[in-house]
């Protein structure tokens, strides 16, 4: 079936994309959700930017292996939840 290949396929995109915080709140997120938005809001506060990559949360929450697909599912729902925005790169 190919099932495998779109996934990479859309792994490697969501991963070359770039999160934005819009609003600095974690009320009914999970641990996972609520270190992404903990590193969004550090990365504003110390360096003034707002935007940071997918790769770039990965590195940092140091998420390797299988966690991958958890990690860009919690900021899908993150974004569902209008608390990031996921913009292409």
């Amino acid at each position: 079936m190919g099932g495998l290949k779109e996934f990479k396929a859309n792994e490697t995109t969501i991963v070359q994309t770039i999160v934005v915080l819009l609003r600095n709140t974690t009320w009914r997120c999970g641990k996972l959700e609520r270190s992404i938005v903990t590193h969004l809001r550090n990365r504003r506060q110390n360096f003034g930017r707002s935007e940071v990559s997918v790769f770039d949360i990965m590195h940092h929450l140091d998420i390797k292996g299988d966690k991958k697909e958890e990690c860009i599912d919690a900021i899908k729902r993150l974004e569902k939840r209008n608390i990031v925005r996921i913009l292409p790169l």
